[in-house]
């Protein structure tokens, strides 16, 4: 009895020394893929303004800055800390952080072009990001919850300007 006892003990320890940590991590990886008449129209804007960027296999264009040199993104529960701005390619603006005051976020929490665009870049790095639709906030406008006002006109391409101050 003792010898049963003691050899489903140790297969017990072995089983689930093989099981998989739990992050806990309750995201999912985006799969969406821009269409390619969105990177087409992305494609054209980019050359419209003399900008030149890399495109990304999802479909959206960036430009990295600066690597930087820390810690680099685990998984979508990744906590951020960022200082940002966010645009349209006609230079307006529609949200940014306070300069010198990072925003902490959880990589899981924000648009798809940003959960594949940020992990490019380490701590400390910088990078520019240019968003479809399809990656953004897609056909449906974002409104101020307080004025009802659109802040971003449905299938809007966007503009990030991103420097990662952190990865927790």
């Amino acid at each position: 009895m003792r010898k049963i006892l003691s050899v489903s003990v140790i297969a017990l320890v072995i089983f689930t020394s093989c099981l998989k940590k739990d992050t806990k991590c309750g995201y999912s990886d985006s799969t969406v893929v821009a269409p390619d008449s969105e990177q087409k129209a992305l494609q054209d804007s980019l050359t419209a303004h003399g900008i030149t960027a890399s495109l990304h296999p999802a479909g959206f264009y960036y430009k990295i800055n600066s690597q930087g040199s820390g810690n680099s993104v685990a998984n979508l529960c990744t906590t951020l800390s960022v200082e940002y701005w966010g645009g349209f390619f006609n230079g307006a603006g529609f949200d940014s952080s306070a300069t010198g005051s990072p925003v902490d976020l959880e990589l899981g929490r924000v648009i798809a072009g940003w959960q594949k665009g940020v992990p490019l870049v380490n701590s400390g790095g910088d990078i520019t990001l240019y968003i479809p639709p399809s990656l953004g906030y897609g056909p449906n406008p974002l409104t101020n919850q307080n004025t009802g006002q659109v802040v971003i006109p449905g299938n809007s391409y966007l503009v990030f300007k991103i420097h990662v101050t952190n990865i927790q």
